[in-house]
This record gives C-alpha cells, structure tokens and sequence, in this order.
C-alpha cells in the first residue's frame, strides 16, 4: 500500500494532454465534439448487471482482512463543511495519521481534503507521515464562477501547500455541449497545480443523467490532463455508484490501452460500509486489475467509511464488535 509514488507528470506521456496520441481530437470544439459523440453507446442494463454480479462475490475471512487495511489506506478523510475549524482539521489529520491509535498496525489513510482556506493547517497536522493533503477547488461544489475566480481558488491551494487538487467541472457548460470551454478550463487549472499538486477531476455523476455524458465526461477530463477522475462532490442526491464506478474504470482501462497514460479514479459520497467498500475493490481488480490497487490509483472520497472499515478491521481481530465509543465521531 505504497503512499511514495511518482511525481504527478510522471504519468503522462510528456507529462502534457498535447503529447498523446489523442491531441489531434482536442483541436476545435467540433472535433472535440465529433470524437466524444463517437464513442460506444452505454449498455445500461448491461453495466448495471455486471456491477451488481461483481458485488456479490464472496470474500473470506484473510482477503476480507487485506480488503480492509486497503480500503482503510484508500481513503481521502473529508470535512468540507462550512462550520470547520482549525481545531476539527487538526483532529481529522490526526486520525488520517493514526486512524485507530490503540493498533499502530492500522494504515494511515490517503489523504485528508479540505478547503483551501484550511489546507495549511491540514500539511501541519499531518507533516512527516506521508499523508497527502487533498483541497477542492474551483468554486466547489457548484462551480458556478468566473475562470480567473476558479483559477485562483486553485492557487490559493497550491501556494498553501496541497499534494492534490479535487476541481469540479462545470457541468451547465457540459450539459449545454459546450465540451471545448470544460476542457479548457481543466487544462488551465492543470497547469496551476503544475507539478506539484496531481488533479482530481469531478464530474458530479449525478447531474449528467445518462451513462453516455458520464462516459463523455470521463474521456473529456482524460484529455484534458487529470491525474484522477471522480464521481462526485458528496453533495447532491446521487453521489457514487458501483454502476458508475464501473463505467469510469473500463474508461481509464481503455484510455491507458490507447494512450499509455494510466489515470486514478475515487468514488466518492454514499461510500459508508466496509462492505460497500469491499464491493468497490472487487470492481477495480475484475475491470482494470492489480495496477490499479494502490492509493496512487484509487480513493473512496469518504468520512463516516472509515470509522465502519475500523470497527470491522477489530471485529475481525478479537472476534466481536466494539462499542460506540471505539471510534472518534467526525
């Protein structure tokens, strides 16, 4: 469960969207448009299939054991609230750090994601112990702004110190087909984080209503230079989805077959259990295999998941369910 990994234009062939095979499709918007609109159709009653009979698989007792302290070093800790404070950010990254301070065997997660106004004080709390910090970006979780508004947002974040950069795409302009304007705004705040920050794009898979635009949106950031693509902000009604989940691997499985640039994923909001977590892992591995079960690759956006993936991870140790008071309430 490696947390040390390449530096975010390692990935990337050139380290820029221009130098892959597919710049020539990203030239005008009816290009752009042309290629998007040319991609297969989804089967939605196939891909709601297959997630639901990958969900069903069994997994024993030592796998479910690994699964957990995966899934536990998967996860991004969010607080994204208008009430935090410094206080509550320097205890999530504590936990972030020491998840269950009673079993220094416990993983450290992810990340913490905060908002950029907290970002520094998220780097202290979690300095030296190789947790990343995560900030979103770009008028989260609306995107309703101005590109110079968005654009500084992002820097605000980076001069603060973020590992990583979780933006919001807009999704009016995608709805509206408007592909060219979505993707020069995320290659503008692509090079905002420059190499020192890795992108997170979110589509609000949600809001997309079909399958179709949430394939379009996955190959649209793709193209644009992200680093990660995820399914949601966590603050609308339909958040992440195995379905989803499961469109967005088999897009980043056939971006790399193309282009040889390999591209993360986070599901993110509605992600609560350690078996919803569990059933997620087995559709990574099924659709794009072991090079995607890292942290480097893979995240569950999350908060209360982590306090279930710690009471199970005990369950499984002494053989029986802790109290209500074995985790901290976030």
């Amino acid at each position: 469960m490696p947390t040390n990994a390449p530096s975010p234009t390692a990935e990337r062939v050139g380290g820029t969207p221009s130098a892959h095979a597919l710049a020539d499709v990203t030239t005008s918007d009816s290009t752009l448009r042309r290629f998007l609109h040319g991609l297969p159709g989804v089967d939605a009653v196939g891909l709601e299939a297959r997630a639901a009979s990958l969900g069903t698989r069994s997994i024993k007792t030592t796998a479910k054991a690994y699964a957990i302290d995966l899934a536990i070093s998967m996860v991004d800790l969010t607080t994204l609230e208008g009430a935090d404070t410094p206080g509550k950010v320097r205890a999530l990254g504590a936990k972030a750090v020491h998840p269950d301070p009673t079993d220094r065997t416990t993983p450290s997660t992810a990340a913490v994601c905060v908002y950029p106004d907290m970002v520094a004080t998220a780097k202290a709390a979690v300095a030296g112990s190789g947790v990343k910090v995560a900030s979103v970006a770009t008028a989260f979780p609306a995107g309703r702004a101005a590109l110079d508004v968005k654009l500084a947002d992002v820097r605000e974040a980076v001069a603060a110190g973020a590992d990583e950069v979780d933006m919001v795409i807009d999704r009016g302009a995608f709805l509206a087909g408007k592909y060219l304007k979505v993707y020069d705004e995320i290659v503008a705040v692509r090079e905002v984080c420059g190499t020192s920050a890795r992108l997170k794009v979110i589509f609000e898979t949600g809001e997309l209503s079909t399958y179709d635009n949430i394939r379009r949106a996955s190959w649209l950031g793709m193209l644009a230079g992200a680093d990660f693509i995820k399914t949601s902000t966590g603050k609308v009604a339909v958040n992440a989805t195995p379905a989803n989940t499961l469109l967005m691997l088999e897009a980043v499985r056939d971006f790399r077959t193309q282009t040889g640039v390999q591209v993360g994923v986070k599901p993110a909001g509605g992600i609560r259990t350690s078996k919803d977590a569990i059933k997620f892992l087995v559709l990574v591995n099924e659709t794009v295999g072991e090079d995607w079960l890292d942290n480097h690759w893979f995240r569950f956006g999350a908060s209360s998941l982590l306090n279930d993936l710690l009471m199970q991870r005990q369950k499984l140790a002494t053989g029986r369910y802790s109290g209500p008071d074995y985790v901290t309430v976030d």
